[in-house]
């Protein structure tokens, strides 16, 4: 008894260069987003922090200055210790819900 091989419905190379388009596709597209999150976070920081004016600052406002920002900068590291803290949780959670039911 034997088999027919069956011919491939694409050629090996033809195959190879279709998945090295899709490979420089979707680097291309990697970059673009990389490159629009870049231009988003400038945009964001920005607006919410606007550039620092110190001329004409005596030394003891500039101390107080440099005391107001790393205060504002341990809240917000705070918030987001707890943000990953809790997004942490929550992956973990949900993996473990999925893992118990697909083992039921």
């Amino acid at each position: 008894i034997l088999s027919k091989q069956r011919k491939p419905k694409i050629s090996a190379s033809r195959k190879l260069m279709l998945k090295s388009l899709m490979v420089a596709k979707a680097k291309e597209e990697l970059e673009q987003e990389i490159l629009v999150k870049e231009e988003e976070k400038h945009r964001y920081l920005a607006e919410r922090a606007p550039p620092l004016n110190t001329s004409g600052l005596s030394l003891g406002q500039l101390q107080d200055l440099c005391r107001e920002l790393h205060a504002k900068i341990d809240v917000v590291d705070e918030e987001r210790y707890d943000i990953e803290a809790m997004s942490g949780m929550e992956g973990r959670k949900k993996m473990f819900d999925a893992a118990k039911g697909s083992a039921q």
